[in-house]
């Protein structure tokens, strides 16, 4: 139909010789506008129909999670432990409820879990136990739940302490995948990079506050890589087609320096900008955790599987757990068990079969924090020629620089720690693309951390770069079903693929299909990147910590406000921080232990907040505080808030600090580091040149550290 309209108006104003050069202009934009408006047309994808939520998934929007106790009471209800044999159904239901105390907000209309349709009871226990609550096990645990099955869902340590935590912080396609899968001719690769860059749009949809688009520059050093560079970055947006979040351009060198001012000028020729996406990796993840725990589910972090329980024909039907923090243990039953603890995955399939190969490969990934004024607020970079071949990352996250990342074989372990070796050989490379005034030193690392790959191993391979990220998921002759390797950007499809997977295994019967490209997490339905202004007027906050709330928390960063204290000054008016560097304030360790689940100190530092991560001297500082918080929170003793200082100083080793220094730390009573810190009302930063070291430089002295 356009086409035909299209010719007969050319015929017409065309028509004899004395047809203006205007008619045919006009003729040649009707043409150009008819022929884009059908493209468009055809091609467009309707957000509204991609993005519509089953009628019947709607949580409640203000909601104040169950607590760790009556989870757990919960996952023993799945086997009759501590059920009275006449427990009616509503006493059944009753530990399955919200509380409705939500913090700053007047009680709530009664909301329902998904259980009080089909609670667990003895005879059934749940549908599926998915052990480990990094991204992939909380996005089973979403996926599951929002389809109408009883999903409970067990963490050793604490949601996302383990590779989840330690991510680059990127929502993205990989682009040296892409090269790979160009050079290489390598199909497996190239749909990886497809898979990501789909879900890479759905990723920031439903969780808007914790993530966003990202220009990341590539710099060019000769005046041939600039059209190269831009031949992949638009074969990049290509594959992402309807997804795809920005087009990448060229920038000139004059623009490049002036983006990038502490770019190397010499022999510049330009760069080329593309599109990714970036996120907060803990604070989605415990989103996550939360969103599955507010349709349904049932979770507990520090809860360790010892063993898996079997019939009497072999099949799993559940698995003994015991809780860490006070050592009682029980049975969990369950139709299904999903094994989705990453780097660590290999473990639980030898209690199911010792004789059982290993399927990961874990790589080690080391990056590194450099203060803010390091990079630009709002463009990273990528080096795509390190001395080694491989890239690495120059981002702008939370208020500093991340740098990195390395790609080196590891052995597994619960907390791996940074080498001198892969800093030193990041600082190397950073110092090569920075301009010769700037000065690189080793002590401007604020922070730095490794984290584990689960790849999936290839025999043939000889080297964990050669090994794809892609996923692998297993289910044994026993019925246990390991889902293994992929990364955070495609967290939501590994997730849909493992739960059809388990439907299919264990004749499960859901009450929907898929939906969570449609579920918004928890804090993202009254949000919007504003939200921070309406903050700042309400209640007097700095601007850096209004934002921090707003971005950190969604829509309830509006109850950690109803909570804080006033400061005591003219401005700000609320808000007490826990240091003076970095935005967060003593409301957040209260919020965190009331309605996250932050039972020990390294959950709040670490996945919680984002201290240690940030900068281990403030958060060394804000130890004594965030302590005595948690304390007045969960009831501790003196002994116990010591035993958390200790053992919170030794997690810093795996956060850069020095092994030898921390134990000096360590050495240091609480008493004597609050009133250290009571001292001084305008807390410190410790020397730069001892905020990250290692075992081979000298030890700085003791006191006062605090």
């Amino acid at each position: 139909m356009f086409r035909t309209s299209v010719r007969r108006f050319a015929q017409k104003a065309t028509a004899g010789p004395a047809a203006s050069s205007r008619s045919r202009t006009a003729v040649i934009v009707t043409a150009a506008v008819l022929s884009a408006g059908t493209v468009y047309a055809l091609t467009r994808q309707s957000a509204g129909d991609e993005y519509a939520l089953p009628h019947d998934v709607s949580p409640a929007q203000f909601w104040s999670p169950p607590t760790r106790a009556q989870m757990i009471e919960a996952l023993k209800k799945s086997s009759g432990v501590g059920l009275r044999a006449d427990g009616s159904l509503e006493q059944r239901k009753s530990l399955l409820l919200p509380s409705h105390q939500a913090v700053g907000h007047s009680p709530i209309p009664e909301v329902e879990h998904a259980y009080a349709e089909q609670p667990p009871d003895e005879d059934e226990g749940f549908d599926l136990l998915v052990i480990g609550g990094g991204a992939t096990g909380a996005g089973v645990a979403v996926d599951a739940v929002t389809r109408g099955l009883k999903v409970a869902l067990v963490e050793r340590d604490d949601y996302g302490a383990g590779t989840s935590s330690k991510s680059t912080k990127l929502v993205h396609g990989g682009v040296r995948y892409l090269q790979k899968a160009v050079m290489q001719l390598d199909y497996e690769q190239y749909k990886m990079v497809k898979e990501a860059l789909h879900e890479r749009k759905t990723f920031l949809h439903i969780a808007p506050y914790l993530s966003s688009p990202l220009p990341i520059m590539i710099p060019a050093y000769s005046w041939w890589l600039i059209p190269y560079y831009y031949a992949g970055t638009k074969l990049y947006d290509m594959i992402a087609g309807s997804q795809n979040m920005g087009s990448s351009y060229i920038v000139g060198r004059n623009k490049a320096l002036e983006v990038f001012p502490m770019l190397r000028a010499h022999n510049l020729a330009g760069g080329v900008v593309y599109y990714d996406g970036q996120q907060n990796d803990t604070r989605m993840n415990v989103a996550l955790i939360l969103t599955a725990i507010q349709h349904g589910a049932v979770a507990a972090n520090h809860m360790e599987v010892t063993s898996l329980k079997k019939d009497a024909a072999s099949k799993i039907t559940g698995a003994q757990v015991r809780d860490r923090l006070t050592g009682e243990e029980f049975y969990v039953k369950a139709k299904g068990v999903i094994n989705a603890t990453g780097p660590f995955c290999d473990s639980i399939r030898k209690m199911d079969d010792p004789s059982a190969q290993d399927i990961v490969a874990p790589s080690s990934g080391v990056h590194i924090t450099f203060p803010g004024y390091f990079s630009p607020r709002g463009m990273g970079l990528l080096d795509p020629a390190t001395s080694d071949g491989r890239v690495i990352f120059f981002l702008p996250w939370q208020g500093s620089t991340i740098a990195g990342t390395t790609d080196v074989a590891a052995k597994v372990e619960a907390h791996p720690l940074p080498g001198e070796q892969e800093i030193q050989w990041i600082l190397d490379e950073v110092r090569n693309y920075l301009n010769t005034d700037v000065t690189v030193k080793r002590s401007d690392v604020m922070s730095a951390w490794s984290g584990l790959r689960p790849l999936v191993k290839d025999p043939a391979a000889r080297d964990t770069q050669s090994l794809v990220r892609n996923h692998m998921i297993n289910v044994s002759d026993s019925g246990l079903l390991t889902i293994s390797g992929g990364k955070w950007t495609t967290y939501r499809e590994m997730a849909e693929q493992t739960v059809d997977k388990a439907i299919e295994a264990y004749q499960l019967k859901p009450l929907r299909d898929c939906c969570t490209k449609q579920v918004r997490l928890i804090g993202s339905h009254s949000w919007s990147r504003t939200m921070y202004v309406r903050l700042l007027q309400e209640y007097g906050l700095d601007t850096d910590v209004a934002k921090h709330l707003s971005d950190s928390y969604g829509d309830r960063a509006w109850s950690i406000c109803s909570i804080m204290e006033p400061t005591g000054t003219r401005y700000p008016v609320h808000g007490v921080r826990l240091d003076s560097q970095l935005p967060y304030v003593e409301a957040e360790v209260r919020y965190a232990t009331r309605c996250e689940y932050a039972v020990k100190v390294a959950d709040f530092i670490a996945r919680r907040s984002r201290m240690s991560f940030l900068n281990t001297e403030a958060t060394i500082e804000a130890l004594p505080r965030i302590i005595d918080i948690m304390g007045e929170e969960l009831d501790w003793s003196e002994t116990r808030k010591q035993s958390e200082f200790v053992e919170s100083i030794q997690f810093l080793v795996s956060m850069g600090v020095d092994p030898m220094r921390v134990a000096e730390l360590a050495k240091t009573n609480l008493v004597e580091a609050r009133r250290w810190r009571d001292h001084h009302s305008s807390p410190r930063q410790m020397p730069v040149a001892h905020t990250v070291t290692t075992a081979v430089h000298s030890v700085p002295p003791v006191a006062p550290v605090l």
